[in-house]
């Protein structure tokens, strides 16, 4: 009963939080018709600023700390965001009027990492005084790369197979393909079948095998570089490495910290608002998005919570440390992944997986998932 009491009294307290305010003021004013526009060039120098704050702060606490500290949580954080996808592959994919190719990238996009969710987060624990490495930010791109490359792989391999099943149903009927394809399997390789003219396979089968596979290959790199390059991902890798091989501590106590506060409720504000208009476009696609948009997170971030925990009676892992991996893994790429995902998995609808998480997501992420976590591990370790 005191460990209930004690997460109920956490929980109210930060719902009351000017960071959580902003957050509902900006859908507040929106859904009665405010007129109040923030230029996007503000929003992306203070994007920039926030993530490089948190970045630089990454950076100077990995320069002074043991990096064999961040093995297991860094490893949890990849296995979460690849987890993520899967989970929306073979759960989300399976309800009534959801396009499974819609679904993988909607994984995608919620196994991606919010980087405003994050330094919302952050500045919620700094005001409940709970300790946390200041290292755990850097957790940012163990999750968020692998969520975006998986969910692009996933999609390309199922795109891929649903091609070759069109096709060989317009073509010839079950049956009259099977026979096809065993026939072929016998015949021997010509020349014209293999371009190099060297090295010819023992049999067709082979052939065919081997151009199969290349059919089906997707290139890694290139979804790293474009997530690496992204606006989000940049800024903070920016930060971290500034950390690590510089020494910025003045700039970063005269000029961003003191910024950073202020700067993130604005950012609250104008997703508040943001998150009431792309409502409208969860109605063009199937009401089930509705339904995943308030559960994932919470699933998600349970799992990583749990997670954390492992890490936290196996290396001494801190509280704060779980609730940020906790809160990583409800939130869902605002800024990198919608962009990643469209060159990437082009067939897919914008207005699920992004209309999913804007939405939805990022409200329940910061509005729920946080109190939640941070409640959750004050009541823990109260005990």
């Amino acid at each position: 009963m005191d460990f209930l009491s004690l997460f109920l009294m956490d929980f109210v307290k930060q719902l009351q939080s000017p960071t959580l305010g902003f957050l509902i003021g900006g859908m507040v004013i929106a859904a009665l018709g405010s007129e109040l526009v923030i230029p996007e060039a503000i929003c992306q120098i203070i994007v920039f600023m926030l993530l490089t704050k948190i970045g630089l702060t990454g950076g100077i606490a990995i320069r002074n700390s043991n990096l064999t500290e961040m093995i297991l949580p860094a490893a949890f954080a990849v296995a979460v965001g690849i987890l993520v996808v899967f989970i929306a592959r073979y759960t989300l994919a399976k309800l009534p009027n959801v396009k499974t190719i819609d679904a993988i990238a909607t994984g995608g996009l919620f196994g991606a990492v919010s980087g405003s969710t994050m330094a919302a987060a952050l500045t919620l624990l700094e005001e409940q005084n709970m300790q946390y490495e200041a290292w755990a930010a850097a957790l940012y791109p163990f999750m968020d790369i692998p969520a975006l490359v998986t969910a692009i792989v996933v999609a390309n391999i199922y795109l891929n197979h649903k091609k070759k099943r069109s096709a060989a149903g317009e073509s010839l009927s079950k049956q009259e393909y099977l026979s096809k394809k065993e026939y072929l399997s016998k015949q021997a390789v010509v020349a014209g079948d293999y371009p190099d003219q060297q090295d010819y396979p023992s049999s067709r089968q082979e052939y065919l095998s081997k151009q199969q596979s290349a059919d089906n290959r997707v290139k890694i790199w290139p979804i790293v570089q474009e997530s690496l390059q992204g606006p989000a991902l940049s800024a903070m890798l920016l930060g971290i490495a500034l950390g690590l091989f510089t020494q910025p501590e003045s700039v970063y106590k005269s000029f961003y910290d003191p910024l950073f506060r202020g700067l993130l409720s604005i950012l609250m504000l104008v997703m508040g608002m943001e998150a009431w208009s792309r409502l409208g476009e969860l109605r063009k696609v199937a009401q089930w998005y509705v339904f995943y948009s308030v559960v994932a997170p919470l699933v998600h971030g349970f799992i990583a919570f749990g997670l954390g925990m492992i890490a936290h009676y196996a290396t001494g892992f801190s509280l704060g440390g779980v609730v940020i991996l906790a809160v990583i893994a409800s939130s869902s790429s605002d800024i990198s992944g919608p962009p990643t995902l469209r060159a990437g998995i082009p067939s897919a609808n914008p207005s699920a997986y992004i209309g999913a998480s804007t939405a939805i997501g990022t409200p329940i992420a910061i509005g729920l998932a946080i109190p939640l976590f941070l409640g959750l591990a004050q009541a823990i370790g109260g005990i």
